[in-house]
């Protein structure tokens, strides 16, 4: 940015039609300090695609006011999964069921199967490894086969249908200003690998059903499944009043896959990317990863997630006018059909919630982060994604004197592609 003129004053003296594109280029190349002006001096800011909302209580209140701020852009882009739902009856029966099922007692032993994957993985290499590919979408992409029970599927198939899926459905809208050509391009990658996923999740639970019916009629340890997500839900029997048939159960399961590898992928990539740029935290990082309690460690890994988080905005839809941050200064009517960004990495910068928020300080008030969103639409799966992501760069920081081979390349899309570290085997 010119160091002679604000953001503010170069937005409000440029043409309608550069207004918006000016700010994606500073969301994407130097938001922190973009956002810390707009906290400042318009933390409601209306451009001709979207309204940016920046201070923290703004950013909460927008996310939990379901019916006005809805999730509709999801719609065209998920098969009647229960996150395209806004606070209606299937979605809160599917999400309680599911949460149901991803059983919070699970944790430890989920800790530990990550930690065999990870170590298992870096153990194969020889001291050196691209680690956006081999380890930060193989990990959850192997959790996804062994505690989501996603079998019989190759991982790299499981990756691909997570990729295109998050893509579409996260990254590829109207404020993401992304060019015609290539946004065809990733609806179509989308539709195809859909209909792939479908057709591996029909023939996963057709199979999966047979084998529980085979396991209920021997009445023995014959033939005993392992216990797993898809496996629990096909052993459970659901009251019809419950609407969660055969054909839901499926849809919830390509649910786990979706949410779980890219999202993952990211948040590690980006962590030990930020870790590393940071040698003062880098240290105090690899002697907590030699603690036995992960506490220590987790606060740090979190904390950098607020620095780089996978996302700076959630987004929504505006169901009818509404008149946001009411009784301020800076109150602003949001008219029906308006897209709206709740920018929560500016509202984890914000010092109304966030002690000198320009500090790196471990241990923050878990509650005022949104890694896993926030309200109805927070992640599903959040609960294994906070053993998951810590444990996986615990892993990696434990290999002596390891580095990065430069930086973390996107190739122009939303998501980390590659990324080479190297360490010492002896």
């Amino acid at each position: 940015m010119n160091t002679d003129t604000s953001y503010l004053e170069q937005y409000d003296t440029a043409a309608d039609a550069d207004k918006f594109p000016l700010v994606r280029r500073w969301i994407d190349t130097e938001p922190l300090p973009f956002f810390r002006e707009l906290r400042e001096k318009r933390p409601i800011l209306v451009t001709p695609k979207c309204t940016l909302v920046t201070r923290f209580d703004d950013v909460r209140e927008i996310l939990t006011m379901y019916k006005v701020f809805t999730v509709q852009p999801y719609v065209p882009k998920m098969a009647n999964y229960l996150m395209m739902h806004d606070d209606d009856a299937l979605h809160t029966r599917e999400k309680s069921l599911m949460q149901f099922m991803l059983n919070r007692d699970d944790l430890p032993k989920v800790r530990v199967m990550v930690a065999d994957i990870a170590r298992g993985i870096l153990s194969r290499t020889n001291g050196q490894i691209e680690i956006v590919n081999d380890f930060c979408r193989m990990v959850p992409a192997t959790v996804v086969q062994k505690y989501f029970g996603l079998t019989g599927a190759k991982s790299a198939d499981l990756i691909e249908w997570s990729y295109w899926n998050q893509y579409d459905t996260f990254h590829n809208h109207p404020f993401d200003l992304v060019p015609a050509e290539l946004s065809q391009q990733v609806i179509d990658r989308h539709n195809e690998t859909s209909k792939k996923l479908e057709s591996f999740i029909t023939k996963l639970i057709a199979k999966r059903f047979l084998a529980v019916k085979a396991e209920k009629l021997t009445f023995s340890t014959i033939i005993k499944l392992r216990d797993d997500i898809v496996t629990r839900m096909l052993r459970t029997s659901f009251a019809k009043e419950l609407d969660f048939d055969i054909k839901r159960l499926g849809v919830n399961a390509g649910g786990l896959l979706i949410g779980a590898i890219e999202t993952t992928s990211q948040a590690v990539a980006q962590v030990l990317q930020y870790l590393f740029q940071h040698p003062e935290w880098l240290d105090i990082a690899k002697n907590a990863a030699q603690k036995d309690d992960p506490a220590e460690f987790d606060g740090i890994v979190w904390e950098a997630l607020r620095f780089v988080p996978i996302t700076p905005y959630l987004f929504r839809t505006t169901a009818s006018d509404y008149t946001a941050a009411k009784g301020t200064n800076y109150e602003t009517v949001l008219r029906a059909g308006t897209y709206v960004l709740p920018v929560t990495l500016s509202a984890m910068f914000d010092e109304r919630a966030f002690e000198s928020p320009e500090k790196f300080i471990p241990q923050r008030n878990w509650y005022n982060y949104f890694h896993f969103g926030f309200g109805s639409h927070q992640c599903l799966g959040r609960y294994v994604g906070m053993v998951m992501i810590p444990e996986m760069v615990r892993q990696v920081l434990l290999k002596k004197s390891i580095e990065p081979k430069g930086n973390i390349d996107y190739k122009s899309g939303p998501f980390p592609e590659s990324y080479h570290l190297s360490w010492s085997v002896r």
